[in-house]
């Protein structure tokens, strides 16, 4: 008799986004080669003005809906993972889709090869390649000390081998950013793919669209904890996975250091925060030849003309694009 085990438990989280848009990510995951019982499609309705299951009544038994009061997106995946019996999960957006061609890959690597995760790309719109480039497998740790990641939860596919107590922290932004390194260090064996496996449809209900000025703070604050969090966290690490967890910490603090400047176009602002991070040994930026852009990033917070300038320019580039 065949055993019918669960490969994936897809955790779609869902919060007043359109009911078309839930529908497309749906579609996109049942339109995989995954047979019914390899897959679990698990929605958390995080409390919604009103439930879409009048409209969903057509996936039957092909879904599993939960319905909590609102209590943010960490707990919303929180659920999910409790409920998941899955080999392997992946977190969705329910606004967003999964690329067919592309994901088909993934999951090709995770039957053949059983890596304990699958990194792939993200796109704006659904693409139709069938050729891809795939790395040979390493750990999270090599990963994360040669190479500059993507802190999206939704963009790899992960064993809930490697998971163990880990979970998202509730009631903040850049959750992702704060558990995403976590995980990967958990990971013994990553298979890296240029596949774009995710297409990340952008709306005016989105988190990140919100503009107003508590949400743009809190976002701030927010990321300035994970930075703190996660540099706790390296302290007690051994020397190659500190090193990992470091390069990690120093690209989230440019990148907050980037929004403070292009968020609130304040160099008063600026100096406050870059005097916060001074206390806690978080700036000046490590001297660490990363990438290109740190290296210049790094060299223009050093020096008051630097700082003037990137006042001036970002907040200018940021809009144009």
């Amino acid at each position: 008799m065949e055993t019918k085990n669960v490969i994936v438990s897809f955790i779609l989280t869902y919060y007043n986004q359109p009911v078309k848009m839930l529908r497309g990510c749906l579609d996109s995951i049942l339109a995989l080669s995954l047979r019914p019982y390899e897959r679990e499609i698990i929605i958390i309705d995080d409390g919604s003005a009103e439930s879409p299951m009048n409209e969903l009544m057509k996936y039957g038994d092909d879904i599993i809906y939960i319905r909590q009061k609102n209590k943010g997106l960490s707990e919303a995946r929180n659920l999910g993972i409790r409920m998941a019996s899955g080999a392997y999960l992946q977190f969705i957006d329910a606004d967003d889709m999964l690329n067919q061609a592309a994901y088909e890959h993934s999951l090709d690597l995770v039957r053949y090869c059983q890596p304990e995760m699958v990194v792939f790309d993200f796109c704006n719109k659904p693409t139709h390649g069938s050729t891809f480039e795939d790395s040979e497998a390493m750990t999270g740790t090599e990963l994360m000390k040669n190479h500059n990641i993507h802190g999206s939860a939704c963009g790899y596919i992960f064993s809930r081998s490697i998971l163990g107590s880990l979970r998202f922290t509730p009631s903040i932004y850049h959750e992702d950013e704060e558990f995403t390194p976590q995980l990967l260090l958990h990971a013994n064996s990553i298979l890296r793919t240029n596949a774009q496996a995710y297409v990340y449809r952008k709306h005016k209900g989105t988190i990140t669209s919100k503009k107003d000025k508590r949400s743009k703070i809190k976002r701030l604050n927010d990321k300035h904890y994970v930075i703190t969090s996660l540099q706790q966290l390296s302290l007690s690490l051994p020397n190659d996975e500190q090193k990992a967890m470091q390069r990690r910490v120093a690209q989230l603090t440019m990148d907050y250091i980037y929004n403070v400047i292009v968020q609130t176009r304040s160099r008063h602002y600026l100096d406050r925060k870059l005097s916060i991070l001074r206390r806690e040994g978080l700036f000046p930026l490590p001297d660490k030849a990363y990438t290109t852009k740190y290296k210049w990033f790094r060299r223009l917070t050093n020096s008051n003309f630097g700082l003037n300038l990137l006042v001036r320019v970002l907040p200018l580039l940021k809009r144009e694009r």
